[in-house]
């Protein structure tokens, strides 16, 4: 009968005897773990390559097809809330960086003292307060605070707070708070897709009082890179999320420092 031992396997194979018919030869636990753990990682990247490839393709060729529009809209969303002043005034954090092609410079009004406002800005970061913006893409998805933590309330120079190596430069308690980082090589992340960290970046929050209870934020992000490398090929999307983000964090900040945040 196919599959069956024949006589010479039955008098000579006595370690096989009891076996299930057909059965594959038996593996030490080390070995059957390692053949395990290969599946898993084979299964895993057969994953991530119908799922989160795809919707990098599509995020980056969205990007391509908005692009065209961002330029047209470029101005005003590089000052969104900002006045011409503001727009083009020094601000600390700027001597960062020698050249920037990318300057954006956005502002909103809180109806709260710089002392009420201050606070939330000193506990920002990653894995801290969070970012008051998508939490999904820049806490990992942990909710940022809506309330003051004492424990992060005392940031200092070099201090790192942002995942993509944010580092705080400069810091002037209730006035301003000045971050950077710096990837002089392309390093490739997968997170919620495959994302480039490159180039060299500033970003500067300024305080400033108008009156007892109302205060001026006004955020400055510069970006220099070399404009030349393929992780350009990534800018548009990148330019658009730094808005939206960016907006997003401003009116989060807003909401907490008016004390209007659920």
């Amino acid at each position: 009968m196919p599959g069956s031992p024949g006589p010479g396997i039955a008098e000579t194979g006595a370690e096989d005897q009891g076996s299930p018919e057909g059965s594959a030869p038996r593996e030490s636990p080390g070995v059957g773990g390692a053949a395990l753990q290969g599946r898993r990682h084979v299964r895993n990247r057969r994953i991530r390559a119908a799922i989160f490839y795809p919707l990098t393709f599509c995020l980056f060729v969205g990007g391509i097809i908005s692009f065209p529009l961002l330029l047209l809209l470029r101005r005003r969303h590089q000052t969104w809330g900002a006045t011409g002043d503001e727009a083009c005034a020094p601000m600390p954090g700027d001597t960062e960086l020698r050249r920037a092609f990318f300057q954006a410079t956005r502002a909103i009004t809180i109806n709260a003292s710089v002392d009420a406002v201050w606070p939330w800005i000193a506990q920002m970061g990653y894995r801290r307060a969070g970012w008051y913006g998508f939490d999904q893409f820049d806490n990992d998805g942990i909710p940022s605070a809506t309330r003051i933590l004492p424990e992060f309330q005392d940031p200092h120079v070099g201090e790192t707070i942002g995942e993509e190596g944010l580092t705080i430069r400069a810091i002037e308690p209730t006035r301003s708070l000045v971050l950077a980082f710096s990837h002089p090589t392309t390093v490739w992340v997968f997170k919620e897709g495959i994302w480039p960290k490159f180039g060299a970046s500033s970003l500067s929050y300024l305080l400033r009082p108008l009156d007892s209870d109302h205060t001026r934020l006004v955020v400055r992000m510069r970006f220099a890179a070399s404009l030349v490398s393929v992780p350009m090929l990534w800018w548009p999307f990148f330019e658009i999320g730094d808005f939206l983000n960016a907006r997003r964090q401003l009116s989060g900040i807003r909401l907490r420092a008016e004390g209007r945040a659920t």
